[in-house]
């Protein structure tokens, strides 16, 4: 079977992700806004397990197109997508937990997502003893319905972990919480998660530039002591309670005062991203030995490249860049990890 790729980026950030496609892949196709079709140079599978170890900033999610079915936007359309499924019967493994996973870039068809995920499923099923597991699957069948050469589903088999996300598409979603006190706090949730970053029990973290405190309250929730840094007002929920520190004051100001030491320094400033990696550098100091940092690298509309370039040279100075991903829930920004250097802590 010919195998090509179907990639996924956020459509702000797509000529950052076709620039690193470039580097592994011929001239893709545009299937729609951020999600394209194209063949890697090398094997799918060397390309995808290169990216599981080394995954790139601005691609989300790719998934192999193995099979192209013309379809007409009716319904008996997942007749047609299930049979495809015996050609895949070949890298299913029966013992492994897998899922379906359907995007559709079309609109106006006679079905819906779940309605791809549920017959395909069902014939997966029929055809193997793999277990259905939406929510932790091993292995993902991946279905993209798309305007190409007509009306086409493209179909695919892989293990789960080397789609780059577990999510069809990289579409990371949380469940809203009635104590949730802001949006930023998916981009924490998710950089928590990506990174597999775990806090130490009773932890100390420093949140720069705080409010209204949704970083705050998810590390809370993680049972960290935390110092939130910030002039502006704290949500009310924070205000009572007695584990979070809150210092009416900039950055620049708590740096001038010397500060504690920490466990996590996090920072989701609105900064150009130059003057952010910065003061992450002179932060660098507050921070015990192996332990870890976070923040996001705000990027303007021109010049991305050379600026992240930039800031992440500035934080060579202080820090091991551990990993660099534009998130689901990122805007025009960057979410890096960090881990001081040896040579940085007091």
């Amino acid at each position: 079977m010919d195998l090509s790729a179907v990639f996924t980026a956020d459509p702000d950030f797509a000529d950052l992700a076709l620039a690193e496609w470039r580097k592994v892949g011929g001239r893709p196709q545009r299937l729609a806004p951020g999600v394209y079709l194209a063949a890697p140079r090398d094997d799918y599978w060397s390309t995808a397990v290169t990216w599981q170890q080394q995954p790139p900033i601005f691609i989300r999610h790719i998934c192999p197109a193995q099979l192209q079915i013309k379809l007409a936007g009716r319904l008996a359309d997942l007749e047609q997508l299930a049979a495809a499924v015996p050609a895949l019967h070949d890298l299913l493994d029966p013992a492994l937990p897998f899922s379906v996973q359907t995007r559709l870039l079309v609109d106006n068809l006679a079905y819906k997502p779940f309605d791809v995920n549920q017959r395909l499923a069902t014939a997966v099923q029929a055809a193997s003893s793999a277990p259905l597991d939406v929510r932790d699957p091993r292995q993902v069948v991946s279905v993209v319905v798309a305007e190409h050469e007509g009306l086409s589903g493209f179909v695919g088999l892989s293990p789960a972990a080397l789609n780059l996300s577990n999510w069809a598409g990289g579409v990371r979603r949380f469940a809203r919480e009635p104590e949730q006190i802001s949006r930023a706090e998916f981009k924490l949730l998710e950089a928590l998660e990506w990174f597999g970053l775990s806090l130490p029990p009773r932890g100390t973290a420093l949140d720069l530039g705080a409010a209204p405190g949704g970083w705050t309250r998810i590390l809370r929730r993680h049972e960290q002591y935390v110092t939130a840094v910030d002039p502006a007002d704290l949500h009310p929920s924070l205000q009572q309670d007695r584990n979070v520190r809150h210092l009416r004051l900039t950055a620049e100001e708590y740096l001038q005062r010397d500060p504690d030491q920490f466990d996590l320094i996090v920072n989701d400033m609105r900064l150009d991203g130059r003057d952010s990696a910065r003061l992450m550098v002179a932060y660098a100091r507050c921070l015990y030995p192996g332990s870890q940092a976070l923040m996001t690298l705000k990027l303007p509309q021109t010049g991305r490249e050379a600026l992240l370039d930039h800031a992440f040279n500035i934080l060579r100075h202080a820090y091991a860049i551990k990993g660099a991903r534009q998130f689901f829930h990122n805007r025009s920004e960057v979410t890096v990890f960090l881990q001081p250097l040896v040579s940085s802590a007091r």
